[in-house]
């Protein structure tokens, strides 16, 4: 996505102005770049330290375009902690400009990144194997920025970790006993590639790991022609884009949709999916239900 300079010109300097110091460590100020990140860093936190979210809750953040607060808030933090993978297409740019003097750390490194057509997948949350590799992440950035907090910091981390095993070894029980024939699954965008991976399964999509990208005619002509001759078990829309092509898939098919996932962001307050854990759970149990429900092929 292409940034507009005008934007970040005119916020560089008042960015400037408002960097501090080094933050005591029960002042430290911490900014995460979209709302699954954002919920990672405050189970590992706690009460500890203050964290600020950019791209919040039902919000796509491969499209998204940096505000002035966002700029203000990068700009006094202490740490930054962004997805990478080329997740975040604006984050660079931001955080230069900003002239913030915090830490930025990339909670995936040491992922081993799923390729698509040449190109990192940066959807790599959706497996929570890699989930305990961005929470293992966080603490190490945390304990070395708050060092008189590292024991806090540590037990918040393993007990977190803790239920991300037991959902992983849960997610593994229920999806074991899936048939072939109901692997297969079509969603809005290609944000699934870890899920497939890790447990078993086959997403197809019309619109590529970036949804800024629409299919052509043709594409999206052929994944129906795929999906026809193949066979897929159920299809569902997620919570960021437009439920558009999902419907046009659902009318040329006979599919049905399955429900409503969330990919790239959590859900607002009040929704199934407002922490990464309950996302989890909430994407697991459609997907099941959904399956459950599919004709034996």
């Amino acid at each position: 996505m292409k940034l507009i300079n005008s934007f970040y010109a005119g916020i560089a300097s008042a960015a400037l102005a408002l960097v501090a110091g080094p933050a005591l460590a029960d002042d430290v100020k911490i900014v995460a770049s979209f709302s699954i990140l954002g919920d990672m860093v405050e189970e590992v936190v706690g009460d500890l330290a203050e964290v600020t979210t950019i791209v919040g809750p039902d919000a796509d953040a491969h499209v998204y375009q940096p505000s002035v607060a966002d700029a203000r808030a990068v700009a006094e933090a202490d740490v930054v902690f962004v997805n990478g993978l080329g997740f975040e297409t604006w984050s660079d740019t931001l955080i230069a400009e900003s002239g913030t003097k915090a830490v930025v750390h990339v909670a995936t490194d040491g992922v081993t990144p799923v390729m698509v057509d040449g190109t990192a997948d940066p959807h790599a949350w959706n497996s929570l194997s890699n989930g305990v590799i961005y929470v293992t992440n966080v603490a190490a950035a945390m304990k070395e920025a708050m060092p008189d907090h590292a024991a806090d910091i540590d037990a918040n981390a393993q007990a977190y970790i803790a239920k991300l095993e037991a959902l992983d070894a849960e997610t593994n029980a229920k999806l074991a006993g899936l048939p072939v024939e109901r692997r297969t699954v079509v969603t809005a965008h290609d944000a699934f590639g870890y899920l497939a991976d890790a447990y078993g399964m086959n997403f197809l999509a019309p619109v590529g790991i970036d949804t800024e990208a629409e299919p052509s005619a043709k594409e999206l002509a052929e994944l129906i022609d795929q999906i026809k001759s193949e066979g897929a078990a159920a299809l569902f829309v997620e919570n960021i884009t437009s439920p558009a092509l999902v419907k046009q898939v659902a009318d040329e098919t006979g599919l049905e949709i399955g429900g409503r996932l969330f990919s790239d962001a959590l859900s607002e307050r009040g929704g199934p999916a407002t922490s990464y854990l309950t996302m989890f759970q909430h994407n697991l149990g459609t997907l099941l239900e959904a399956l459950d429900k599919a004709p034996a092929s």
